[in-house]
C-alpha cells in the first residue's frame, strides 16, 4: 500500500474533501432520459469492470478489501450529492471520466499505464448537465426516498481477514479518524 495516501491525499480516504470547478460548455450538456433497465445495464458493467480490475491487478486480498472499501465509500459521496445533503454540485468530472477508452487494451486485456491523474484532481472539470428535476439549492429529499445521513457522518468498517490475526479498520470520515485495532484471540488491542 506504498503511497495509498497520495491518492486522494492525506486524511483523505475516499475523496470526499474536493473542490468542484464547474466548466462551461459551449454545447450544454443536458440530461436525457434513457428506460432504466439501459441505464442499470451500462452501471452493471461498470460494477464488473471495478470487479475485473481488482481481481485481475491487485494480488493481496487485503489491498484488495482496502481498494474496494475506498471505491465505494467515494461512490457514497455522489449519493450525498444526489440526495442533496452535500454542498457539491450533482455532476461528474469531464476530464476523469474521458478515460474510459483507456482502461481496456485494443485486445481486450486490461491496461496497466499511468492515466495521469489521481484522485486530488476529480472535480477540476466538473460538468452539471441541465434539464433534470433537480434544484439547486439543498433540499430535504423527495417523498419515498431514505433520508440518508450525509457522507461526512457514515462509518465504513473493513475487516481483513488475514491468516491470523484479524484486522478491524474503522473508518470515521466525519472526523478523518482511522482506528486499527488488531485481536489476535488475547482480546482488543488499540494502536
Amino acid at each position: 500500500l506504498s503511497g495509498f495516501d497520495n491518492f486522494y491525499g492525506s486524511d483523505n480516504f475516499s475523496g470526499e474533501i474536493s473542490k468542484q470547478i464547474i466548466v462551461e460548455q459551449q454545447k450544454e450538456v443536458v440530461c436525457h432520459s434513457q428506460t432504466v433497465e439501459i441505464i442499470q445495464q451500462r452501471l452493471l458493467v461498470l460494477q464488473e469492470m471495478a470487479k475485473r480490475i481488482i481481481t485481475e491487478q491487485i494480488c493481496e486480498v487485503e489491498t484488495q478489501t482496502i481498494v474496494f472499501e475506498q471505491f465505494h465509500s467515494s461512490l457514497s459521496h455522489f449519493g450525498s450529492d444526489l440526495t442533496r445533503h452535500s454542498s457539491r454540485n450533482v455532476g461528474y468530472d469531464s476530464s476523469i471520466s474521458g478515460h474510459l477508452s483507456n482502461i481496456v487494451n485494443s485486445d481486450g486485456s486490461l491496461s496497466n499505464n499511468d492515466l495521469g491523474f489521481n484522485g486530488q484532481n476529480v472535480g477540476q472539470n466538473t460538468i452539471v448537465p441541465s434539464g433534470g428535476n433537480w434544484k439547486t439549492t439543498r433540499l430535504p429529499p423527495p417523498l419515498g426516498l431514505p433520508s440518508w445521513p450525509p457522507a461526512s457522518r457514515a462509518v465504513t468498517t473493513l475487516r481483513l481477514l488475514l491468516t491470523r490475526p484479524l484486522i478491524n479498520v474503522t473508518v470515521n470520515e466525519g472526523e478523518w479518524d482511522v482506528l486499527y485495532v488488531l485481536r489476535y484471540g488475547y482480546g482488543d488491542m488499540d494502536l
